[in-house]
C-alpha cells in the first residue's frame, strides 16, 4: 500500500534552490553563441506544463525501495541517444514492445516484480569525451546529441542551437503520452505478451535453450485460464506501470522544468521521473550534483572504476543524507575485465556503512570498443560477462543485484557483434543507425534477458 503523502518522509535539501547550480563549476554544457535566445527559451520551457507528475514519481520511489530491500528488480533501458529523425510511433511500439518481453521474462527468473524505466523521452543529450572533431583536417565542435546540434559535419549543424530545447520537451511529451496509451491501451496484456516472445523463439537460433522459459510462463497462463481469472479486466494482467528517465546533462532544460509540489512542497524534476548523474559529471563540488540534490525524484549515479571509497559515500551524504530507501540507484559500468576487481570494495563500503541504495549494471559502456574498420561497437559476449561478473560480485558479499541498465532498441539494427544472430564485423556496415553508441537490437536485448533470468534464477537456489 503506498504512504500517506502527508505521512511519507517529505524531501528537503539545506540552502538550496533552483537556480543554485549557476553558481558551481559545470561540465559537459554546450557552448551557445546568444545567450539572448538561451534566456527567451528557457523562459519559455518554464511556462510549459510538466511532462510528469510529482504522484507519479513517487510512485517509482515506493517501487524503487523494494528494490533496494531485495523485493523486485529494477529493468531500465532504451536509446544511448534519441533522435529527431528516428521519432515516429512504429519505433516506439517496437521498443515498449521489447521492453515488455523482457520483464516477463526477468519476472519468471527473479520471481519478483520488475519496476520498468527507459531510456527515453529526454534522452537526448550525451557527454563527449573531446568537445572538439577533427575529419580531413578540419575541426569542429562534437556532436552532443540532438538536444544540442546535428550529425552533419558542417558548421551550421554542428553549432549549438537553444531553439532544440523546446523540440526536445515537445517531442518528449508525445513520447509519454504515447507510451501510457500503449501502458494502459491492453497493449500491455500478459498473454499479448507471451505471444510475441514464442513468435521470438520460433526464429531464434536458439530456440531450444530458451524454450523451457517460454513454456514456463505459458504454464502459468494457462493455469490462470483455467482458474477463470479474467485476464482482460484484471489491471494487474493488462496493464503496466512505465516509468522515464534520462541522464541530467542540460542542467538549464532540467531546472526550467523543476517544480514545486503544492502538497509536500518539495521539488520535483518534472522532465522525468528518475535522473541520473553521468561518470564525467559526478564531482561533489560540481553543478549536476548541487542540482540533483535538491529535488526529490529518485537520482542515479554512473560508477566507473575511477570511482573512489571517500567520493562514493560522500556522493551518498550529498544525494541522500536521510537514507531513504529507493532515493539513490548506483549503476555499476566497470567493464567486463574490472568488475570483479573494482566493485567488491564498492559493494562492502555501501554495506559495512549500511546504506540504502539500489545496485544496478551497465554493462555497455564499460565495453564499448572501435572494429578493426574503425566503427564504434560492443560484443554481445563481453556484456554477458561483466553481468554475470556484477552478479558473482553481489552472490559473493551477501548483497542484492538489483537491476540492469542496457542501451537497446526495439529495431533490427547491426550495431554490437555477436548474440544467438551472430553478427559479424562485415554486419555492422548493413543497418548501423545509433546516433552515438551502439546498441542491442530487439533480439539481443531478449536473448540477454533470457540469459539474465537463468542468472536470477542460480542465485535463488
Amino acid at each position: 500500500m503506498e504512504p500517506d503523502i502527508l505521512t511519507r518522509h517529505h524531501f528537503k535539501a539545506k540552502g538550496w534552490k533552483r537556480e543554485s547550480w549557476r553558481d558551481f563549476p559545470i561540465q559537459q554544457q554546450p557552448d551557445y553563441t546568444d545567450k539572448a535566445v538561451v534566456k527567451r527559451v528557457e523562459k519559455e520551457l518554464s511556462a510549459l506544463p510538466p511532462l510528469v507528475t510529482p504522484n507519479e514519481t513517487r510512485a517509482l520511489m515506493d517501487e524503487l525501495a523494494m528494490v533496494a530491500e531485495g523485493k523486485a528488480f529494477l529493468l531500465q533501458g532504451g536509446d544511448c541517444a534519441e533522435s529527431f529523425a528516428e521519432f515516429n510511433h512504429k519505433n516506439l511500439q517496437e521498443y515498449f514492445q521489447i521492453m515488455l518481453q523482457m520483464t516477463v521474462s526477468l519476472m519468471y527468473g527473479a520471481g519478483c516484480p520488475v519496476v520498468k524505466v527507459g531510456r527515453i523521452a529526454g534522452q537526448f543529450a550525451k557527454p563527449r569525451s573531446a568537445g572538439m572533431e577533427t575529419i580531413d583536417g578540419v575541426e569542429l565542435p562534437s556532436y552532443r546529441g540532438d538536444m544540442v546540434n546535428g550529425m552533419d559535419f558542417t558548421p551550421e549543424a554542428r553549432k549549438a542551437d537553444p531553439e532544440r530545447l523546446l523540440k526536445v520537451y515537445y517531442q518528449s511529451a508525445t513520447t509519454i503520452n504515447y507510451l501510457n496509451s500503449l501502458a494502459r491501451g491492453g497493449h500491455a496484456s500478459l498473454d499479448q505478451t507471451s505471444l510475441w516472445m514464442t513468435e521470438f523463439i520460433r526464429k531464434s537460433p536458439q530456440a531450444k535453450r530458451f524454450q523451457h522459459i517460454i513454456d514456463g510462463i505459458n504454464d502459468c497462463l494457462t493455469f490462470m485460464a483455467a482458474c477463470r481469472l479474467p485476464m482482460d479486466r484484471i489491471p494487474e494482467l493488462r496493464e503496466a506501470s512505465f516509468y522515464t528517465s534520462h541522464e541530467a546533462l542540460l542542467l538549464n532544460y532540467e531546472s526550467t522544468l523543476t517544480r514545486q509540489d503544492e502538497t509536500t512542497k518539495e521539488w520535483y524534476d518534472c522532465s522525468a521521473h528518475m535522473i541520473w548523474i553521468g561518470d564525467r559529471t559526478r564531482d561533489p563540488e560540481g553543478a549536476h550534483i548541487e542540482y540533483c540534490r535538491g529535488i526529490a525524484n529518485p537520482i542515479g549515479v554512473k560508477v566507473g572504476p575511477s570511482m573512489k571509497k571517500d567520493a562514493l559515500i560522500k556522493l551518498c551524504d550529498t544525494l541522500n543524507p536521510d537514507n531513504i530507501p529507493g532515493r539513490l540507484t548506483l549503476i555499476s559500468r566497470m567493464g567486463a575485465d574490472k568488475v570483479e576487481e573494482s566493485l567488491p570494495p564498492l559493494v562492502r563500503l555501501i554495506k559495512k556503512e549500511g546504506r540504502n541504495v539500489v545496485w544496478s549494471c551497465d554493462p555497455m559502456h564499460g565495453n564499448t570498443i572501435k572494429s578493426p574498420s574503425g566503427i564504434k561497437t560492443r560484443k554481445f559476449n563481453e556484456i554477458l560477462r561483466e553481468l554475470r561478473g556484477f552478479f558473482a560480485v553481489h552472490h559473493a558479499e551477501g548483497t542484492y543485484a538489483g537491476g540492469v541498465h542496457f542501451e537497446m532498441t526495439g529495431q533490427n539494427v547491426t550495431e554490437c557483434l555477436g548474440g544467438a544472430q551472430a553478427i559479424s564485423e562485415l554486419d555492422l556496415h548493413d543497418r548501423y543507425h545509433t546516433h552515438c553508441d551502439p546498441r542491442l537490437n530487439a533480439s539481443q536485448s531478449l536473448e540477454l534477458a533470457f540469459l539474465i533470468s537463468e542468472e536470477l534464477k542460480k542465485g535463488k537456489k
